[in-house]
Formats: C-alpha cells, structure tokens, sequence
C-alpha cells in the first residue's frame, strides 16, 4: 500500500502503486478533459502528484504537449528567471566495493586505473577549477570503507575550502558520496556542505538489486531511505536523480516524483534539485546493453514535466548531455548545468582530458569561458551565486521564499554580481564584451530601485578589485 509518510522505501516507493498509475495513465492518455484540468492545476503553480504527472507524460496529443512545454518554459522564468547556476564535478577517489553493473569504477573492473587524491592533489585540482571561475563543486567518489572513509571525504571538504588562489574560492561544496548514517551525514553537515546529493539510479527494486549484484550498494531500502537520514542529520538540501536508461523511463518518472512527495509529507520540504542524467558510454560499459534507453525527444518531455510538477525544486543537467540537447531543456525547466566538467580523478590538472578513469564520457566538452558565452548569448545568465546557503536560506526556508517570489530580489542581483567577478577575473575579451552588456541590459530587470541601486554599486567596486559581495 502506497504511504508517502512511510519510512519504509517499499511503502513510499509502492510497486504497485507505481503499476497502477502506469495503467491509469494508460487508460486517459487521450482524455482531453482530463488533460486539460491536469495543466489547469499544473498552471496554479502548487505542482502535480506522480499520478497527474504520468498521465501528461503517456499522453502522445501534440497539442497538449506543446502546451506542457510552454508552461514549463512559463514556470522556469516565473521562480528561476533566466539564471542557470553554474558547477562542476570533483572527482576525488574511483575506488569502490559495489559492483554496480552501469559504472566503470565497479570492482571486477581490473584494467581501470584506481587512484584516490592526496590532499596535495586535490588542492591542485581546486586552483585549476577556481582558475577557470568556478565557485561550486558537486565532490564524488566510489564507496570504500577502506580507501574512501567519510573521514576522507571530511578532510577533503576541509581542504577544497581553505584555498584562496588569486581572486578564486570554492563557496559551496555539494556532495555525492554513497547513502551512509545519520551520524555521518551529521558530519557533513558540520563540515558546511551545500547539498547532499545521491542517485537512486532505478526505483524499480527488483532492477535496483540486479544491476547492484554486490556490495553494500545492493540493500534497495537503505539506498533508498538515505533522504531521510541525511534529513534526520540535520542536512536540509538534498538532491534526488535516477540514471534514465537503466528501466522504463515512465516507471522512474513516477517513483521520482512520489520520493519528492515523501519528503515533502515528512519533512515539510521536497528535494532542492533533482537530476536527470542518462546512461553514457565508459570503459567496459556499453549503453546499448541497456533497453531501455531514450530519445532525445522524451528526454525533453521529461524534463519538461519534472519542471511543472515540482516548480520549485532545482533541476540540473550535466556535461553527459550534448550542446544540443542542453541547449532545448535548459529552456524546459533546467536551472543548473556543469561547465568544462572532467569526470576522471585528477583530471583537471591533466593538460589532455584523461580517459581511461573517466566514470562517463563528456558529450559537451567545450571550455567554461565558452558555455558561459554560449549562455549569455541564449540570453540566460550564467551565476556563480552561493549566497542562499551561506545566508542560511535552505530547506524550507529557500523554498518558502522562491514560493513568494521573493528570491527574485536576492537571485537576480547575486547573479549579475557573481558573473561580474567572473568577467573580470577569468573571461576571454570577447566573453566580457557580452557579458557587460548583458549586465547592463539585466540590470533593469531588478524589480527594487534600491536593490538595483546597491547592485550597481557592488559592480563598480569589484571592477575596482573588491569580491565576494551577496544580498
């Protein structure tokens, strides 16, 4: 039986609750009334339950579905304007004891090179990234009690914030480490991380414990249960995501949304992003194995309708996805995309992109300078802003002001600050030339006069050397 207050993965992520909405998608996919009364709600803003959702997601009308699309579109500017939050992965550690059958870095693997950063290395890594402008990583490594103890991870943290190089700071560590204890997320928590973030990877039990043969990896339900301990713990930003490809997409597409409602009936507030990456190739690992893969057309559609179901939760695509298809969701509802993004350990520091420790391969494979022009000139800004965690508005906090409208007045203006900074300290001629036009142009977009006013000053301070101003 379906309860989205369970504790219980199985009964929050009910099987046959799942299987039932498939078939009632099924039976009123053509049921244009319904439709309509489905985006009349979506067009409330307040989202839709797993259950709408699929109906919209089985519904094959061309009509309706470019009329999700022109919602989502309406949606992503309403609570995230035209700011994309910009990030970039950090690999430290490819050692793990799983088994999974999708990642390179599973333990049959023999012929991959293990490597595990040294805290000398991974400042290195840090100065090339701040080198290039960035302000946010997503850190990651395998699961190895061994090699990979949360006490790595701690001192890591530790580390990548402590170096200042030139103009450059990582202000905000995420985190993507395998589903641990209440006390270990306590932990993390201490160190300041931003968002905790782990894939469920496939909601589908019965393919979750077959395509995690071995390793600790394996147990569905504390895999599953992980948000909620890492709630308990205190950490107030978590980010869901399955590996689309690996089951039946409208199958994910609805345990991905009744995990949202589970948090949200528990813990009074959803996940602050969800991600949606798709099986890439990698060493040893061919994606055609997997049947279930999905065009780049249903990709949108997904995309499109994650955003008008869970308005307010942040949406991120990676450097698995191509220009191209980027380019299409960004407009659909994405509101954070990695940049210039190596996905090998130690990689940054490496002249030529390794890869033969490469977890997956990087479809955009274009220079952070080069995406943030490519954005500005699609009309989108490009933020650097970290300013809500280190505000403390998380959790419900950040969700009852993006509710009201009232992030915009903080959101905007961070946003021109910090891509000022970059365009000062990290841009190309050409990129700067776009971008202090299009801060010009943003500028009278703030809706507050005094707002607009002390951002106009921030500006000119950092064009006369000072960093690190936030509303």
């Amino acid at each position: 039986m379906y309860q989205p207050k369970s504790m219980k993965a199985e009964e929050f992520i009910n099987h046959e609750e799942i299987l039932d909405t498939l078939a009632y998608a099924d039976a009123h996919k053509d049921d244009k009334p319904l439709l309509r009364a489905i985006l009349d709600k979506a067009r409330e803003y307040k989202g839709l339950s797993h259950r709408e959702a699929s109906v919209l997601l089985a519904c094959e009308d061309q009509e309706i579905i470019e009329e999700a699309y022109a919602l989502a579109a309406e949606i992503k500017k309403r609570f995230y304007g035209n700011r994309i939050v910009m990030f970039a992965p950090l690999y430290l550690s490819n050692y793990c004891v799983n088994g999974c059958v999708y990642c390179p870095y599973h333990r049959q693997n023999g012929h991959i090179p293990r490597r595990k950063l040294t805290q000398e290395e991974i400042r290195q890594e840090v100065i090339a990234l701040q080198d290039m402008g960035h302000k946010r990583l997503a850190i990651e490594a395998g699961e190895d009690p061994v090699n990979n103890p949360i006490e790595y991870i701690l001192e890591s943290i530790k580390t990548i914030y402590s170096i200042k190089h030139k103009n450059g700071a990582i202000r905000r560590v995420n985190v993507n480490i395998a589903a641990t204890t209440v006390e270990n997320y306590r932990k993390l928590k201490e160190a300041g991380i931003g968002t905790y973030i782990l894939f469920q990877e496939t909601y589908h039990k019965e393919s979750y414990e077959r395509l995690h043969p071995t390793g600790p990896k394996h147990n569905y339900a504390y895999h599953t249960e992980a948000m909620d301990r890492a709630m308990e713990g205190g950490i107030d930003d978590v980010g869901l995501g399955v590996l689309f490809g690996l089951e039946l997409y409208r199958y994910e597409f609805a345990g991905l949304l009744m995990h949202a409602e589970h948090l949200e009936a528990v813990h009074g507030v959803g996940p602050h992003t969800i991600s949606v990456p798709r099986v890439k190739r990698a060493d040893d690992i061919d994606p055609s194995t997997f049947d279930n893969g999905i065009s780049d057309d249903v990709f949108a559609k997904l995309c499109a309708l994650i955003r008008i179901s869970v308005p307010y939760t942040g949406m991120i695509i990676s450097t698995r996805e191509s220009q191209k298809v980027r380019e299409q969701v960004i407009k659909l509802g994405v509101s954070q995309i990695s940049g210039a993004s190596r996905t090998s350990v130690g990689g940054y520091t490496e002249e030529v992109r390794p890869t033969d420790t490469e977890q997956f391969d990087v479809s955009d494979q274009r220079t952070l300078d080069e995406v943030v022009r490519w954005l500005m000139e699609n009309g989108h800004i490009p933020s650097f802003c970290t300013a809500c965690y280190r505000e403390g508005r998380t959790g419900d906090r950040f969700m009852s002001l993006c509710k009201s409208g009232q992030i915009q007045n903080c959101c905007h203006p961070n946003a021109l600050i910090t891509l000022k900074e970059f365009l000062e300290d990290y841009a190309t001629p050409e990129t700067k030339k776009v971008g202090e036009e299009m801060i010009e142009r943003e500028l009278q977009n703030i809706p507050k006069e005094r707002v607009r006013e002390v951002t106009r000053d921030y500006i000119g301070k950092i064009e006369q050397g000072e960093r690190d101003f936030r509303f």
